[in-house]
């Protein structure tokens, strides 16, 4: 599998999200919290697109005092309010550097320290720098969709520098 890195950019995205504390919830974890996201929009009646994954504080947080965040995209002609646990949030439209890979064909360390280390050199060339966090999106479901799984993409938002 061929991967490559890319500036490109990404759309302006309403999420309903959940967020978790504390050290890696793990895979059940992050499970149980779609699912909770997904029942909120069935009972909402509103379409969901994307799903969204993001960890804040990687670096410099002890990890009890860690944050993730788990998100699904809401398509709603009308304005909506979380509940039960569920904000909304919207994604502006942005530029990213961005990553598709199979992550049964090529590890998920691989492309993070991949992408780290490309950044770094955009950043040292005065092109582009980090402003935000490192992102997961998902086509659906990656749990019960082979499609979703296999397009996992890497996003973290960036600027450009110079002209």
């Amino acid at each position: 599998m061929v991967v490559d890195f890319e500036i490109r950019k990404a759309p302006k995205c309403v999420l309903a999200t959940r967020t978790m504390r504390g050290p890696w919830p793990g895979d059940k974890g992050l499970r149980d919290e779609y699912g909770k996201l997904m029942d909120w929009a069935k009972e909402k009646g509103v379409r969901t697109g994307k799903w969204f994954f993001r960890e804040f504080d990687a670096d410099n947080a002890q990890p009890s005092k860690r944050r993730w965040e788990v998100g699904v995209e809401v398509r709603s002609a009308k304005p909506l309010r979380g509940s039960k646990g569920v904000s909304m949030k919207t994604l502006p439209p942005s530029a990213v550097a961005a990553v598709t890979f199979n992550p049964d064909e090529v590890s998920p360390r691989l492309i993070y320290h991949g992408i780290s280390d490309w950044l770094r050199s955009r950043k040292k060339e005065g092109e582009y720098t980090v402003v935000g966090p490192y992102r997961e999106v998902y086509l659906s479901n990656p749990w019960s969709s082979s499609q979703a799984w296999t397009y996992t993409q890497v996003q973290v938002p960036v600027k450009k520098l110079k002209g």
